[in-house]
């Protein structure tokens, strides 16, 4: 099995996205899968043009030279594309949104019904694999991830593939603090691992285990509590070495 994954955040390996992703791809590798990983900060992808080129003069292959004539094939070939960005205005940041705008070239311009729904075709070569979301906010309620949820659902049947579910974490940025402050953090990652575990071997993850990597890690208000104090703190010596 065949797993290609993107991480769209500009932290690169540091970034709270990373620390999701990385042990649910863990555990797809132990459940036998091949995984590639790709930062796209580190990648040239212009926007798409909207010139239909990839239709009409190149089919299948984008007017653009750039990094996304290596990447599209290996989206076609894969069994399962994971798609892992932070929350950017209650959405997928504009580099991942980049990267699906120029995957038009997967698909015909010609329309077919599929479920009484008026779609584009796939190009031939083009599996029908399925797609995972990991993504990660700062706020505490998971209800903010609704709106890319959402979008991600509608793209996949657009890409014409199977959404087979999201790692959604709140304030994922303070789990190593968490930790610090002695609180178990550790299942959070557990719970991801087996996510990508679960895909790969049955082609879909529990919802328990899911809801473990959204479970609540502290109480809300002191959450909040610790976030205010830490961005005022950080203002005060920033204004202080001004």
């Amino acid at each position: 099995m065949k797993v290609i994954a993107f991480n769209s955040s500009p932290h690169l390996e540091r970034s709270a996205t990373n620390r999701v992703l990385v042990p649910f791809l863990d555990g797809m590798e132990t459940a036998g899968a091949e995984v590639e990983l790709s930062y796209l900060h580190r990648l040239e992808i212009r926007p798409c043009l909207g010139c239909l080129a990839c239709w009409l003069k190149t089919p299948g292959r984008c007017a653009q030279q750039d990094d996304m004539a290596d990447i599209l094939p290996g989206v076609a070939e894969s069994d399962i594309a994971v798609y892992a960005t932070p929350l950017f205005v209650d959405g997928m940041n504009a580099t991942m949104k980049n990267l699906l705008d120029r995957s038009i070239p997967l698909l015909q311009p010609w329309f077919v019904l599929e479920d009484s729904h008026c779609r584009h075709d796939r190009i031939e070569g083009y599996k029908n694999g399925k797609v995972a979301l990991v993504s990660v906010c700062g706020f505490t309620e998971t209800d903010n991830f609704n709106p890319l949820v959402a979008h991600m659902v509608a793209a996949c049947r657009n890409m014409r593939r199977e959404f087979a579910g999201a790692l959604l974490r709140p304030y994922a940025n303070s789990l190593p603090e968490l930790a610090k402050a002695g609180i178990d953090v550790d299942d959070v990652y557990a719970a991801a691992r087996e996510a990508g575990t679960q895909l790969v071997q049955t082609g879909k993850m529990n919802s328990d285990t899911l809801d473990r990597v959204s479970r609540q890690l502290i109480p809300r208000d002191r959450y909040i509590r610790a976030v205010n104090i830490h961005f005022r703190q950080a203002i005060r010596r920033n204004l202080g070495k001004a």
